[in-house]
């Protein structure tokens, strides 16, 4: 089974369940688009392929998010089915994906293959970000963020499930608009299940086309990373600390009066994002990757605001939940 959980996704779904249906047309497979409550044409464009093609249908999300939508889809399609392949519509696939999948799985024994992923842009904008998450600046050095061996990993870009271990552990949290993948594999992991990382195949994703929604998502990640952290009291990586000094590095700005020293911080960033950039600038041979440094810094930005501002919600949460606990008297004082 495949699923493609989407939202407002005109402008790729058609020609993605397309090469999908058409790719996978040796194998036993039904494709499911899981809406999130589309207005841009979305369904209408799923619609006209699953009339006159039996193997797509189309399943109304209602909770919207990517999590709930694959959750919601094997609960109806899942029974009998050995495998689960996630396909996001914001991404290319080459051509014997599917196929190539259940092959790694079979071959290593994974409960899941996941799979390395390039990023391509358009617009300009969309290319400096596409160049910033294809370097260590944009990606921090995540294995399918990177060239490399095919191994096992404890995380990367979902792609194919046990089905039936998928269910074991309860599918996607769908309390978490993001990070349900990585939050996923640590229980996988828990539970037994290897993850394997192919080399046989990638995808090609596109980034988002403006800075003000590429900080959003990334704001999104950071919380979700930010929830996953204290659900399973992990020790945050090295990789993913890095970006979340730089929102306190810019609230130090405010003691730069009385030291000036406070500068330092935001200022090496700044500096660093920038040269690096440049740097990428001139091995891509392209004058929007310049920007790639600029990009960098919405990412960093973005995700450090939103795993600052969830460990706080839930910090106060603690404690107003501990507040509660307390005998009147203790509270009151």
């Amino acid at each position: 089974m495949v699923v493609i959980p989407c939202l407002n996704e005109k402008a790729h779904i058609g020609r993605l369940v397309d090469s999908v249906v058409q790719d996978s047309s040796s194998l036993d497979v039904l494709v499911v688009v899981a809406d999130g409550g589309s207005t841009d044409g979305t369904l209408e464009a799923v619609r006209a392929i699953a009339d006159s093609e039996p193997r797509v249908r189309l399943i109304s999300n209602s909770k919207r998010i990517q999590s709930a939508g694959v959750n919601l889809a094997t609960r109806t399609f899942g029974a009998g089915r050995r495998w689960l392949v996630r396909i996001d519509a914001h991404a290319d696939y080459p051509k014997g994906y599917i196929s190539r999948l259940i092959e790694e799985a079979i071959c290593t024994g994974a409960a899941s293959v996941v799979v390395a992923m390039t990023s391509r842009g358009d617009a300009c904008f969309q290319r400096a970000a596409a160049v910033a998450q294809n370097s260590v600046l944009g990606a921090g050095g995540a294995a399918h963020r990177r060239e490399g061996k095919a191994e096992f990993v404890d995380h990367g870009h979902h792609a194919l499930f046990d089905l039936k271990g998928f269910l074991a552990i309860g599918g996607y949290d769908e309390t978490l608009s993001h990070n349900e993948d990585a939050e996923f594999d640590i229980r996988l992991a828990r539970a037994g299940g290897k993850i394997w990382l192919t080399r046989a195949v990638n995808i090609v994703y596109f980034p988002r086309e403006k800075p003000g929604a590429l900080f959003r998502q990334y704001m999104s990640y950071g919380r979700g990373r930010a929830n996953t952290i204290i659900r399973h009291r992990m020790r945050p990586k090295i990789r993913q600390m890095l970006p979340a000094c730089v929102l306190p590095a810019l609230f130090a700005l405010a003691f730069a009066p009385w030291l000036p020293l406070a500068v330092g911080p935001v200022l090496v960033w700044t500096m660093a994002c920038l040269l690096i950039g440049a740097a990428l600038g001139v091995r891509e041979r392209g004058r929007c990757a310049y920007a790639s440094g600029l990009a960098a810094m919405i990412i960093h930005l973005g995700w450090s605001i939103g795993f600052w501002s969830e460990l706080t919600t839930v910090a106060f949460r603690a404690g107003d939940a501990l507040k509660g606990a307390l005998p009147p008297r203790i509270a009151r004082s």
